[in-house]
Formats: structure tokens, sequence, C-alpha cells
């Protein structure tokens, strides 16, 4: 096993001497594995020729192959990188390491007031636990439960208590990270995020009208049109696309107005997330409320729930592995930074489910759960200098962390108790999940597990790589450069896949290349996740 990873000496001098690193590895085997012999300057020939096609410098390039506890590959490993959407593999496997795989995230209904002939007395207090599983649907069940207990009418105010993360709003006062603010992948969750923030808009245009159709139909919200009829090809309509505004008027009635241009006879749906969270609850909760025939006498306001409230009905989220699956196979950013707000403001409850941690005055959520992170890290010899954990999710412009770190990591998920649910959660190749598209007719197919990411100028992969003879590979490529996008940086990481899943085979006739299908536009653009709106073309900070 490498001694707590700490072989960053041994590559540099491996590099300095021209020998590859795994023959300079203290320990090591000084003989090349079977089949794998890596070119001058430790990269395989299929990597070079398309880092020199895609004018991609090699040093844009970071990577790590390891055997067990050999090293079969590293090129840049120590160095820090951008790793998009592969940070998520942290964030998942530390939270299946320090939570467990009964860890749920919960939602409460409190009162602090006497029931009497169906009027809670008092305020309803709405608690929210990180549950990642809350949707209007859940809320409708939670208040269907409360009109069973006999509460008809509710005669204060509706509490909205966020108070589990510090701060409760991590979303205020944060520039946007892109061009598209509305979209789904920029949503940043707080502990009673429901239905993601999301509105469902469905625009239907004829010849001269478009008619607009809201999900959730809110109370107190409507969606209105400014757009421009024109005559366009449909499948292209977010190119006519304007940042949509929710503007509130003096009655507090909302109006979202949809701007830009739209192309006649056209037919599509998009989500926003345009609303303020206490805006979108109220008029969840009010529209909900009002379809069981209950009555709110009070206002919405956010708080937190007294003492001594009493508990009236909860729900509680999918087992955390679920989760984790949800939030590695499509790359979901606001499930990964609910998990990694999680580890620094919850514990698991065998019984509950979860419950919240003790608080530490002064302590923000995030400098406890990058903490519990770094200590996580060290406990395994993992050396966590130079890394850089922002939100978990990988969506940042100043996460990084190393080959060589990662590397670690993937070494820890095939000791954990917890290696089948967290191999699991990540994408098969060429099968499912960010990776379905890819390396179809390369061995790696249906047999590697690779989490994806992309950004603006970045493309990485990491993961486990099985080789011809079936042997475990663990794998990590990250590629930060300017040309990285279109597809190029993509093809550099696939070919060093393809090279991993055919070693140990008989050499190949001199000159020939990987079998692997070349990347079509549609390959080359990122997977849109779930509701994402217009922005999420290629080279869009996004998704995996």
């Amino acid at each position: 096993m490498l001694r707590r990873l700490a072989v960053s000496a041994a590559i540099v001098v491996a590099f300095a001497s021209g020998l590859p690193a795994h023959a300079q590895l203290q320990g090591a085997p000084t003989q090349p594995l079977a089949g794998v012999q890596p070119p001058s300057g430790n990269l395989p020939q299929p990597v070079l020729t398309l880092l020199a096609a895609n004018g991609i410098a090699p040093a844009s390039l970071s990577a790590l192959v390891l055997r067990g506890d050999q090293v079969v590959l590293a090129h840049g490993a120590d160095r820090p990188m951008l790793p998009a959407s592969t940070m998520k593999l942290v964030t998942t496997l530390v939270s299946l390491e320090q939570l467990g795989p009964v860890f749920r995230g919960r939602t409460e209904l409190l009162g602090n007031g006497e029931v009497k002939n169906g009027v809670l007395q008092g305020d309803l207090v709405l608690r929210g636990g990180a549950d990642a599983d809350l949707s209007g649907e859940v809320l409708d069940t939670m208040l269907r439960a409360l009109q069973l207990s006999g509460i008809k009418r509710i005669e204060g105010n509706l509490v909205l208590d966020r108070s589990l993360f510090n701060p409760a709003r991590q979303d205020l006062n944060v520039p946007p990270f892109d061009e598209s603010p509305e979209a789904y992948y920029n949503v940043i969750p707080d502990a009673l995020l429901v239905n993601k923030n999301m509105l469902q808009i469905d625009m239907r245009s004829t010849g001269k009208s478009i008619a607009l159709t809201m999900q959730p139909e809110l109370e107190g919200v409507r969606v209105v049109s400014e757009m421009t009829l024109i005559d366009g090809n449909c499948a292209r309509w977010e190119d006519g696309w304007k940042l949509p505004e929710a503007v509130k008027g003096a009655d507090g009635r909302i109006k979202v107005v949809l701007r830009g241009t739209f192309p006649k006879n056209c037919v599509q749906t998009n989500s926003i997330n345009v609303l303020d969270r206490d805006d979108y609850l109220d008029g969840l909760f009010r529209m909900k409320w009002k379809q069981l025939g209950g009555k709110l006498d009070g206002k919405t306001l956010e708080g937190i729930a007294p003492l001594d409230a009493r508990l009236l009905a909860l729900h509680t989220a999918r087992a955390l592995p679920e989760v984790v699956r949800d939030t590695n196979k499509p790359s979901d950013n606001a499930l990964a930074r609910t998990l990694f707000l999680s580890l620094g403001a919850l514990e698991a409850d065998p019984v509950l489910g979860s419950r919240p941690l003790p608080l530490v005055p002064g302590q923000s959520t995030y400098t406890r759960a990058d903490g519990v992170v770094r200590n996580w890290m060290r406990a395994r010899g993992i050396d966590d200098s130079g890394f850089v954990i922002e939100n978990g999710s990988g969506l940042s412009r100043i996460e990084r962390i190393s080959p060589l770190q990662m590397g670690g990591l993937l070494k820890a998920g095939l000791r954990s108790n917890w290696a089948p649910e967290f191999q699991a959660s990540m994408p098969i190749v060429a099968v499912d999940g960010t990776m379905r598209r890819r390396l179809h007719g390369s061995p790696a197919a249906g047999r590697a597990r690779l989490k994806t990411g992309t950004l603006r100028n970045v493309v990485a992969v990491a993961g486990y790589v099985p080789d011809a003879n079936g042997v475990q590979n663990v794998v990590v490529a990250m590629v930060n450069d300017e040309h990285a996008g279109e597809g190029r940086g993509r093809a550099v990481v696939d070919a060093l896949v393809d090279w991993v899943a055919r070693s140990g085979m008989p050499a190949a006739a001199p000159g020939a290349m990987p079998a692997m299908v070349p990347a079509t536009a549609s390959d080359a653009a990122p997977d849109a996740a779930p509701g994402a709106a217009p922005g999420t073309a290629a080279g869009a900070p996004i998704l995996h």
C-alpha cells in the first residue's frame, strides 16, 4: 500500500530522471506491469497524439493510474487542479463514511400553540433538515397528516425555519456563477429547499400568440410573456432566451416575466429558479393548504422553532446511498452541496434518520464541513496540502485537488465498508449517467465506473477501470486548458481510460490507435441536468 500516499517526491524524482514513476517508488516493483509500457514522458502515445492534435500542452494534463499499490502512470500527479464535478466523489464518499447508509434528512411541521375546535392557536413552523427529497408532493402529504390530526385553520403565522445551516440563506448576496443563474445546476441549497425552488414553464406558441402554463401553480404568482415571436427553428429556441425576472407588486403578488424571442408554432418546456425562497414556499403552502380546505390567517416569515414546539407531521428522505447515487450518476450540484453542508450540520440517528450537531457559536457550516473532510483525509494518510473545497459540487473556480489526493480517496473507497454503495453511484462507461455517450467500442464500455467533470476550460474523469485481465485500476485525469472545450479535452481523457482498459493485452501493431467511437457534436456538449435552463451548451460550467 502506498505509505500515506506520500509519493509526490518520488514522482518528481522519476520525472527528473526520465524513468517511469513506478520504477522509482520505494518498495514498488521495479519491473513494468505486463502489457503496460509507458512511453517516454510517462504518457501513452494515444494520449500524446491527441494532446498535440487538439493544441493542448502536456503540462495542462495531470493524471494518475494506480494498479493495487503500484503506480502505473503519474504525470503531474501532485499538482492541485480544478476538478469540476469529480469533486463530488470527495463529498459523496466522505458522506457515506461519516454519516453512514441509514442517514436521512428530515422535514418537520411543528406547532407552538394549542389546538381547539380545529384551530391551531399559534404559529405553524416548517423546519428544514436537509431533506433531499422535499417536494410539493411531500408537502401535500404532510399537510394531509396535519389535517387528519384535526387542524383546519392556522391562527398564527407560517414560520420557515432554515436555521440548521449557518448562514441560513447561503444564496443571498452571492454573485452569479455564470450567465444562467436561473438554471437548475446553479441552485444554492438551504436546509428547507422544496422542489429545488424550480418553476416549470410550459410554452406553446402559434403564429400570433404564446400560451404559458406554470407548475406548480403557486398562490399569488403568475407567469407572463414579453417575448417576441419570430420565424425560427423550434429546436433552437434557447438562442433567443433572456434572463427572466420575478416582479413583486405593492399587493405582494408576483409576476414572472419571460423575455427574449421564441419561435412561432413551437412547444417547449423550461424550468427556472427565479423566485425568492420565502415567496416560493409561501405560494406553494397556501395553494396546497387551500386545496385541502385549510386556512392560514397570518403571514409567512423566517424564524426558529421554539424549544417547546410540538411535532405535528414529518417526512424523512430516502437513505443516503440512494441520494449519493442521484448525486453522482447525473452529477447533481444541488444534492452534492446539500450533502457537503450536512457534514457540518448533522449526524446520523438510527431512529430519526438524522439529528443536528451541537451548535458552535460563530462557526459557519462550511467551516465545520471543510474540517470534517480534511480530518477524514488525514486519518487515511492523504495529505490535504493545496486541497480546496468550496461547496463540494465542483461548480467552482477555486476548488482544487491533485490526482494524487483523488487517487488516495478512490483507494480508500475500495477499502470502505460502503464500497459497493459508492461504486454503484458512479456512471458506468457507455451505459448510464454522464458517461452514457462515451467510449462505445472501447473495452472500458460497460465495465469502468467513472465520475466526469466539465467546466469551461476544464475536463476531468476519476474512478475505477478494469484492465484487460480484470484487475481494477484507479484512474484520475484532469485537463485544465483553454483548448479543453468542444470535445478536445474529453478525447484526451477518454484515450487514457481506453489505454488503461486495454493494458495487459498483447501489444498492438506500431502506430495503431484505440478503437473508440469519435466524439460527435452531441457527445461534445455537456449533458444538461433535468430542468437545466439555457446556457448549458458546450463549454457551459455545468454538469459532469
